[in-house]
């Protein structure tokens, strides 16, 4: 089993492409090497393949990462299922996942995450968890987007650690923490992952 991110820019066409595109690449090249883990087609739509445990975690990266500048934002849908046909390029591999993620990314409306496998009970209340998490993430400011980008890229690292790395004051890391709703995302990260492995 694979998990398919499909995803474009929201607001890619106001201000600068440089303002994103090198980002999200950056972002991308963490979790594989383009063209045949990931690639950015059509100027600012994207797909990633990855393993399920790391589907909701990547997707969180790149938002924080986009967030960064508050004018961006991003949709993603995640596809999990089989991959029949894996060919150089991602655009071109095909299987369940790639179907999922495409019909889930098609179904996005306003809501800016989702989640679709083969087995609709299962991805319902993953969905609905997804929404509410969104209510918070969806309002990152840059600051809390840049802080929490710092946290998932330097897993490792305490808040001192951040806080030297970023030149803040340690109280600031743990505000915009707080004010981002880390904890409770990386709640639901770790829910998400205790759910696959009952796929």
């Amino acid at each position: 089993m694979v998990a398919v991110l499909t995803g474009d820019i929201i607001n890619s066409r106001e201000g600068n492409v440089s303002q994103w595109l090198d980002i999200l690449k950056a972002t991308l090249d963490k979790y594989g090497q383009t063209p045949h883990q990931w690639e950015v087609f059509r100027g600012d739509s994207f797909q990633l393949v990855t393993t399920p445990k790391q589907a909701l975690l990547a997707a969180l990266h790149i938002k924080a990462a986009i967030k960064q500048n508050e004018s961006y934002d991003v949709r993603i849908a995640i596809g999990l299922g089989e991959e029949t046909h894996s060919a150089k390029k991602v655009a071109e591999s095909n299987g369940t996942a790639y179907i999922n993620s495409g019909e889930a990314f098609e179904a996005l409306k306003k809501q800016t995450l989702a989640i679709k496998s083969d087995i609709p009970e299962w991805d319902q209340p993953l969905n609905i968890m997804f929404h509410l998490a969104l209510l918070t993430a969806n309002n990152w400011s840059s600051t809390v987007a840049k802080v929490i980008l710092t946290v998932l890229e330097h897993p490792t690292k305490n808040q001192k650690d951040i806080a030297k790395l970023l030149g803040k004051s340690q109280s600031n890391i743990s505000e915009a923490l707080k004010r981002g709703g880390y904890e409770e995302i990386m709640q639901l990260n770790n829910y998400y992952q205790n759910q696959i492995i009952k796929l």
